[in-house]
């Protein structure tokens, strides 16, 4: 299907969680958008990011009570769907069968990481967007990083064309846990903190090692080596405290998922040459809040990257009081002492660059460099690491046992 070009791009919400409210502030620095609707089951909350959306002037962002008004409204361009792991398939299939019945002329659809829980959520997400017709765009904000996006291309112009391709990347996230019930939930979030954090950091390190004029499927996996642990949040004193932050529906000493992960991928370009993949991520990390690092090695060159490095910091001594907050770097842990400030997280994350590359695709009726084609190997490239560290062996590829494969702690194991 075409579109043609529009002047504007309509945009609706749906979801109205923490990942919400960052898009929505990003937003301010993208133009020729507006949003013009929130979904959420919640009345409470769709008030909650309608009045937000209303006080940084991003249109009038009317809240709806049921997905199907929404994408009905007539006043819809392309969705943002920022919901829970395990309500984005059924929002998918609602979007295809209002579109197919032509009841929506929506033109675009734009997917929150992870696009899916397993492979065969993820290829059915492909197959929905594509069979309505749809463009598509995947939210992997690092891969649109302001360091990222000068850095690599920095690295293949000035060092790579002339001493050979890079042949590692590492990326590496860590924080004290997530914000949601949910995320803590195995069978809702797809698993831990290999799931919720390592698709970043699998994607990010793919882009950086692909050689910027060639398409990111260039390269291919041939294995993957994986190993997950529970360190810090099933010892009785943390178990405790999530069960009385979130209820008995979070259980970590019956039934924990992964606070740390670990993943290394070996990938070939199309001359047989190898390159490595190695990733970390946790949930287990106490600094001064959500720290990501990156870095790429290269025959004759290297480059890294560090979040928490920042050009501005602070310092409040013991007098300094006050309430806790996020308001100096996300999932802050300290209102004391010397601590690093990210004065523009949207930017520097890579929000505000990945929702103006959808916004501009979209608008012009192209379709996005980052899409669910992307979100689709993502998902494979974890559902490998997590056989792997459940088998305790290298997965080689191609591994049929992916396709049907759920992990262990969504399984409930």
């Amino acid at each position: 299907m075409t579109f043609e070009p529009k002047d504007a791009l309509r945009i609706g919400i749906v979801g109205t969680g923490f990942i919400a409210e960052f898009h929505l502030r990003s937003l301010i620095g993208v133009r020729n958008v507006t949003v013009h609707g929130v979904y959420s089951r919640n009345k409470d909350n769709r008030d909650r990011i309608t009045a937000l959306s209303q006080s940084l002037d991003l249109g009038p962002c009317p809240g709806f009570d049921s997905l199907e008004a929404l994408v009905q409204s007539g006043e819809i361009d392309a969705i943002w769907i920022l919901s829970p792991n395990h309500t984005r398939l059924a929002v998918m299939e609602t979007i295809h069968d209002e579109v197919k019945a032509g009841r929506s002329s929506i033109r675009a659809v734009a997917c929150e990481k992870p696009l899916a829980r397993t492979l065969r959520e993820a290829r059915r997400m492909v197959e929905l967007v594509e069979d309505a017709g749809l463009l598509h765009g995947y939210l992997e904000n690092q891969v649109f990083c302001t360091p990222v996006i000068r850095g690599k291309e920095i690295i293949w112009r000035r060092a790579a064309r002339t001493t050979g391709r890079p042949y590692l990347a590492r990326a590496a996230e860590e924080h004290s846990g997530p914000h949601a019930a949910w995320f803590w939930q195995g069978d809702k979030q797809g698993g831990g903190a290999l799931s919720d954090m390592m698709c970043h950091s699998v994607e990010v390190a793919r882009h950086l090692l692909t050689d910027p004029e060639k398409p990111r499927e260039s390269l291919k996996v041939k294995s993957a080596v994986g190993k997950v642990s529970t360190l810090k949040w099933s010892r009785p004193t943390y178990a405790d405290e999530l069960a009385e932050k979130y209820g008995a529906e979070v259980d970590f000493r019956n039934r924990p998922t992964e606070d740390f992960a670990y993943g290394q991928l070996v990938l070939e370009d199309e001359d047989g040459t190898e390159m490595v993949i190695e990733a970390t991520t946790s949930w287990a990390y106490v600094g001064a809040g959500l720290r990501i690092k990156l870095e790429m090695l290269g025959p004759e060159y290297s480059m890294e990257f560090d979040s928490l490095s920042s050009g501005l910091k602070v310092f409040m001594s013991r007098r300094v009081s006050g309430a806790e907050g996020e308001d100096l770097v996300e999932k802050q842990n300290s209102e004391q002492g010397l601590m690093p400030v990210l004065e523009d997280e949207a930017g520097v994350y890579g929000y505000t660059d990945e929702n103006r590359h959808m916004v501009e695709r979209f608008r012009k009726g192209e379709l996005p460099d980052e899409n669910f084609h992307d979100g689709l190997a993502v998902v494979e490239m974890m559902m490998a690491l997590y056989l792997s560290a459940e088998k305790q062996a290298t997965v080689t590829f191609p591994c049929p046992e992916l396709e049907d494969y759920v992990p262990l702690v969504a399984r409930g194991a």
